[in-house]
């Protein structure tokens, strides 16, 4: 068989003629992905290698790429609401939410690791942890879950702690989000929209008037209707991944501590009590009383 051929059931087919073979000074599928790096960033520290370590590494090296994704939709997404451009903002969201849906699921491959397969190398990851992740709480503090106390974490990294300190002084998308309501002509209160961003969002109870006008009103123009939704969709999105992250983490370690120092199981149900935009849930009470 040539290079010029690719072999189907049955027989042979022929490539076609315009199909490039040789890419010497060209760009190549390879090179623009830049996959030698890529495909070459797992390293498998347990000695002798242990089989499913290899499983462990994608599944959480793909993680940070859909992370460094969500992040970069976040950040335009927030771009364009500042600037008046609702419609591409929510496309952007429409993508995280998509993403979103990918990290929940990727946890089902996760989960065909077994608790005896995980213990032949968990030592040997010493003390690392997801908990470590600088993309997830950037994802977080962007999304509203300040906390300062987090750098400390990554203070022995320089690029990390550099983006999550510029984070922790920027609006976050909900900011962006309200301000677009007040230029509408919403009642959001000045003093949300004056707030010291750099502290978590704290439920706001006047703010769910604002939040109530919107979903009651028929005159509401539909992206601002629509953004409200969105956002609740991120939040739910969100709630799922954290769930199943929980789940699988029970059904490997069980109620161990975490590799990074955490409680494990336990920190990890306490994030479930987490809200980025709770005037969003709470005015479901009020609609329709």
């Amino acid at each position: 068989m040539t290079q010029h051929e690719e072999p189907v059931a049955g027989g042979v087919r022929q490539l076609e003629d315009s199909v490039r073979t040789d890419f010497r000074g060209a760009m190549s599928y390879g090179r623009y992905l830049d996959l030698d790096r890529v495909l070459g960033a797992q390293h498998p520290v347990s000695r002798p290698e242990h089989h499913d370590e290899m499983l462990f590494i994608i599944q959480h090296q793909t993680t940070e790429l859909w992370l460094k994704l969500v992040l970069h939709e976040l950040r335009e997404s927030r771009r364009l609401i500042d600037a008046g451009d609702l419609g591409k903002a929510l496309k952007g969201l429409a993508r995280v939410k998509a993403i979103q849906r990918t990290l929940t699921e990727q946890w089902s491959v996760l989960g065909t690791l077994t608790p005896r397969e995980y213990a032949q190398f968990r030592g040997s990851l010493g003390s690392s942890s997801g908990f470590q992740s600088y993309q997830y709480r950037a994802v977080e503090f962007i999304l509203g879950n300040k906390h300062p106390g987090m750098l400390e974490v990554f203070s022995s990294e320089p690029e990390a702690h550099g983006m999550l300190s510029a984070l922790l002084e920027e609006p976050t998308v909900y900011d962006a989000f309200l301000r677009a309501l007040a230029r509408e002509g919403y009642a959001v209160p000045q003093d949300v929209l004056e707030r010291d961003v750099t502290q978590p969002w704290t439920f706001r109870e006047d703010l769910v008037p604002v939040f109530r006008e919107i979903y009651e009103s028929e005159d509401t123009p539909w992206g601002y209707y629509e953004a409200c939704e969105d956002l609740v969709d991120l939040e739910d999105n969100f709630q799922a991944w954290r769930f199943r992250h929980l789940r699988t983490v029970q059904r490997t370690i069980g109620f161990k501590s975490g590799t990074g120092g955490s409680s494990g199981v336990g920190f990890l149900k306490r994030a479930l009590d987490l809200t980025f935009f709770p005037e969003l849930y709470a005015v479901r009470t009020e609609i329709g009383t």
